[in-house]
């Protein structure tokens, strides 16, 4: 029995060493100047968040207030004197706060909602000095993944020899 226990934990430790050395290394750079544009991983492609044109001025107007209040948007570059306060219209102004909320916050259609004045769209709204962020989760996930993958399969062995030792 010991030595059938001794041959599984081998054998396990074989297939992750296989299974290490043979997928490409893939070194995640945040700091990196080459971006994503817009999200990539729903809808087939990259989008953002836009405010619909045909929304009225008032609801508009309560969506942004949200987005830049409770939904804790940085609005400062849509403030006079801003990389994004020209055009000065409310259009303009909700597509940005929306699009920053969208961007934060997991990248579906509940967060492109805002009441019904929000869209999808896959052109990138992006003007002059103005630039509409993209989603920073992809790589903040796959960058805990791989500094915590070393530690979970050291957690798995721990496990499967402990659950051996104590069935012996």
């Amino acid at each position: 029995m010991r030595n059938q226990f001794w041959i599984f934990v081998f054998s396990l430790l074989q297939l992750n060493f296989v299974s290490q050395a043979t997928r490409p290394v893939i070194t995640i750079r945040p700091e990196s100047p080459v971006r994503p544009q817009g999200n990539t991983t729903f809808l087939d492609g990259t989008t953002w968040c836009v405010a619909r044109p045909s929304a009225s001025q008032a609801e508009l107007q309560r969506a942004l207030d949200w987005a830049c209040g409770i939904g804790r948007v940085d609005c400062s570059v849509i403030e006079r004197h801003g990389d994004c306060y020209e055009p000065d219209t409310i259009v303009s102004h909700a597509s940005f706060a929306f699009n920053a909320y969208y961007q934060t916050n997991g990248n579906n259609l509940i967060a492109c909602y805002f009441g019904g004045t929000a869209t999808l769209t896959k052109v990138n709204p992006s003007y002059g000095k103005c630039s509409y962020d993209v989603s920073k989760s992809e790589v903040s996930a796959a960058r805990f993944l791989s500094e915590n993958k070393p530690r979970w399969l050291r957690l798995m062995y721990i496990g499967v020899l402990l659950y051996f030792c104590w069935r012996s």
